[in-house]
């Protein structure tokens, strides 16, 4: 299994229970645009565990190496001085290229989206939220679990657009209903249009990737040579663990750096499975493979954007299934967080779960991950919002969940003040003994914005909750999905620019699209 996937403004705020159609709506979310993490990052290894693990990974590259099975790749890792054995595929880093290849890796960079106010900065301290992307699967509660299609993707990528804590796209779920050839056609052509966030596309070979890098260049009004100055859009790339790149993997590493754009390397190591059942032993196998991946981007373009990717968790040891947002995920995060930082690249984490509903158990998992990723100090997330049944479903409901629990965490980031107002001496003197500050003058100039309100939560007593009809926070959340679409409007395009990327689309349909590369 893989993750590749073989207005902000126009939301109002929802009041909290009890509110009144007289006071005003308050927007606190145009705060969650850009996050920064105040917090220090959470460790689990201590400096000497974090250098051990990374010799232990440079140690794997040098005598056991990757298997490379692009042939292209092989060729650019030889000529970049790694040790190349072509009847094997085997290809084997030496420390000193590694190190010359972190040498020039940026430890931050920007994402540039169509509207400057979506322009992602990566790395330090920054945050960023992007959705899951991939599930072959779509599900709600009054639909199930079906085939995603087209217009369930459409509808995800709106919902992207109308939540400022949701920064950038991904896949949301794979059309069943659109041919492989063209899809990526129809999906880019969507995220272009129905939002102004920075897109993710898949590596699924040259083709693909040519054809989502020039929709991006006519949307953006670039010629090619500005599209390769600076990043527009990211990939992941995913490695076979263990110790396998793929060929389109490989091909997405070598045409992302050419083009300037970054990629989000990530090993995805199951411990028990796919790598050592230890947590240490499992996040050495997935350093060893993204360092092999960062060496390959920068043999291509020295200097080319890279984000380095965990998927580390562990395995039911009973089924074999995975299993996601549980402790060894969390301490595995914490770790990847630290081997991140060693090396000075912006890290990847994600927000997963195993459960196969929007239920307790998704909560509980998803809030587990959240806390590994971002006290453990990520600065990308993906499948921040909707992931379900171990990757293979998105549900709506589930998106809406998580945009909660992502809203939450956005106002824990919030600075708080402590000036003499904020410390509300005359507060305490106004309301004496025995009183109560509802209706004290420092409460009644903040009140409005004191607090977060819920998007989901529902915080009336059990009356009045059994009185407006008793619904669980899934079921409130199916109602706001819906709601949300219903409001939604697309951001203003230039009727010229909208009818040159059909034309693109169109052209290229009748061209035969690109298949995708194995």
């Amino acid at each position: 299994m893989t993750e590749r996937g073989d207005q902000v403004e126009r939301r109002p705020r929802r009041r909290p229970a009890g509110g009144t159609a007289a006071e005003p709506a308050v927007d606190r979310s145009l705060s969650y645009r850009h996050l920064t993490n105040p917090f220090e990052p959470l460790k689990v290894f201590s400096d000497d565990h974090v250098a051990a693990i990374h010799g232990a990974a440079l140690t794997i590259l040098e005598t056991q190496g990757m298997r490379v099975l692009l042939a292209e790749g092989r060729r650019r890792y030889a000529a970049g001085g790694a040790s190349v054995d072509e009847p094997s595929q085997m290809v084997r880093i030496d420390r000193g290229l590694v190190a010359a290849a972190l040498a020039t890796t940026p430890r931050e960079f920007t994402l540039h989206a169509k509207d400057p106010e979506w322009h992602l900065p990566i790395g330090g301290r920054n945050v960023v939220f992007a959705p899951t992307s991939g599930p072959p699967n779509i599900m709600d509660l009054k639909g199930g679990r079906r085939a995603g299609t087209f217009a369930d993707f459409e509808n995800l990528m709106k919902l992207c657009q109308s939540f400022n804590v949701i920064h950038s796209l991904g896949g949301g779920v794979e059309p069943q209903d659109v041919p492989i050839h063209v899809r990526h056609l129809e999906t880019t052509r969507a995220m272009l249009l129905l939002t102004d966030k920075v897109p993710l596309v898949y590596a699924r070979g040259a083709g693909q990737i040519a054809d989502n890098f020039e929709m991006i260049r006519i949307a953006y009004g670039l010629s090619e040579e500005e599209f390769r100055s600076r990043p527009y859009a990211s990939c992941v790339i995913n490695t076979n663990s263990p110790l396998q790149l793929d060929i389109p993997m490989a091909d997405g590493i070598i045409n992302f750096a050419a083009a300037g754009q970054p990629s989000i390397i990530t090993p995805f190591t199951l411990a028990g499975a796919m790598a050592p059942v230890t947590v240490a032993g499992a996040l050495t196998l997935a350093h060893a493979e993204a360092l092999a991946g960062i060496v390959l981007a920068q043999i291509v373009r020295p200097g080319a954007p890279i984000i380095y990717g965990s998927f580390t968790s562990n395995v039911d040891m009973k089924s074999g299934s995975p299993a996601f947002g549980t402790p060894e995920y969390v301490k595995s995060s914490f770790g990847a967080g630290q081997l991140a930082r060693h090396i000075g690249v912006p890290w990847r984490s994600s927000n997963a779960t195993a459960s196969n509903t929007p239920d307790a158990q998704s909560a509980y998992e998803s809030q587990m991950s959240l806390w590994g990723a971002l006290m453990g100090g990520c600065n990308f997330m993906l499948h921040a919002a909707g992931w379900l049944e171990s990757g293979l479903s998105t549900s709506y409901e589930k998106f809406i969940l998580d945009v909660e629990m992502l809203q939450m965490f956005a106002e824990t980031f919030q600075p708080l003040g402590a000036t003499a107002a904020d410390l509300a001496l005359e507060a305490v003197a106004e309301v004496g003994p025995s009183g109560h500050f509802f209706g004290c003058a420092h409460t009644m100039e903040r009140y409005r914005t004191a607090f977060y309100a819920p998007l989901v939560s529902d915080w009336r007593n059990f009356g009045q909750w059994t009185e407006a009809g008793g619904r669980t926070a899934t079921e409130r959340a199916a109602g706001i999905w819906q709601e949300t679409l219903a409001r939604y409007q697309a951001p203003a395009r230039d009727p010229a620019v909208v009818e040159a990327i059909d034309a693109f689309v169109a052209r290229r349909k009748a061209e035969g699209g690109a298949p995708p590369v194995s």
